[in-house]
């Protein structure tokens, strides 16, 4: 698996979310790598290594269990994983599936449905799926501008993609042929027994103007989890890693320091 190091010290594994790879987290590398070992890595489909053929799984699930075999083949010990957006949902069943592999969990923002009370299925808003939809098929039909501003300003705010950076845009061009397979793969609901499975230490972090999708999430979460702390990030959105670095990697600095 594709992937970028940096520093000394504890190991902190980075995992992308929607449209980003590895580059998505280098104010993250260049803020903590002075006092830890930072790895960001890409899961498989994404850049560098986009379109592969169909053949080759594009999986949540696959993706939580490469997390660990990236692990074990790094042979850096237990790490300190921190996660954004759908590679938070991803990261939340890699904790869930091994934890031998974790020393910490921070999910910054998670992805994916919250499992209803009183039902078996997960419930996502009516607007998101077709919204996803639309998004997709401007991306497979050769615009795919068109579809990731659709996508980008329904995760974070209306306009976000106009005002975003040419290297996040860059990025999400790379790596824009992830969004088809991803609204084929839903991702798994939250539930309470999987939360309170977790007995290691785990950090929430929202932004003040995360989309309500996000900061619904974070509410339940802070709740199941059995060992947890959460920072919401004031005037942030949902890309507070990148748009409010300082903040973020201060709040990930004074988790894994109490942790240590």
């Amino acid at each position: 698996m594709p992937y970028i190091e940096r520093g000394d010290g504890p190991l902190v594994l980075f995992v992308h979310g929607s449209l980003c790879d590895y580059r998505y987290w280098q104010p993250q590398l260049a803020g903590l790598s002075a006092r830890y070992r930072c790895v960001a890595v890409s899961l498989t489909h994404y850049w560098p290594l986009a379109g592969l053929p169909r053949t080759v799984p594009f999986s949540w699930s696959k993706h939580a269990d490469e997390i660990a075999q990236f692990l074990e083949k790094l042979d850096g010990g237990p790490a300190h994983v921190v996660a954004h957006s759908r590679g938070g949902a991803v990261a939340f069943q890699f904790a869930v599936r091994h934890p031998q592999h974790l020393r910490t969990l921070t999910l910054a923002d998670p992805g994916g449905p919250l499992s209803s009370l009183g039902q078996a299925r997960a419930v996502l808003p009516d607007t998101v799926n077709p919204l996803r939809a639309r998004a997709a098929q401007w991306v497979e039909r050769g615009d795919p501008e068109a579809g990731l501003q659709l996508f980008v300003d329904s995760v974070s705010r209306v306009g976000s993609w106009a005002k975003s950076t040419q290297a996040f845009r860059t990025m999400a061009l790379d790596n824009a042929l992830t969004l088809p397979l991803q609204f084929q793969d839903p991702l798994p609901a939250y539930t309470r027994e999987a939360a309170w499975s977790l007995r290691c230490p785990t950090m929430l972090i929202d932004g003040e103007k995360s989309p309500d999708l996000f900061r619904r999430n974070v509410d339940m979460l802070e709740g199941w989890l059995p060992d947890v702390r959460r920072h919401t990030i004031r005037g942030a959105s949902h890309g507070m890693n990148l748009a409010h670095p300082s903040a973020f990697n201060r709040h990930v600095d004074e988790f894994l320091s109490d942790s240590e």
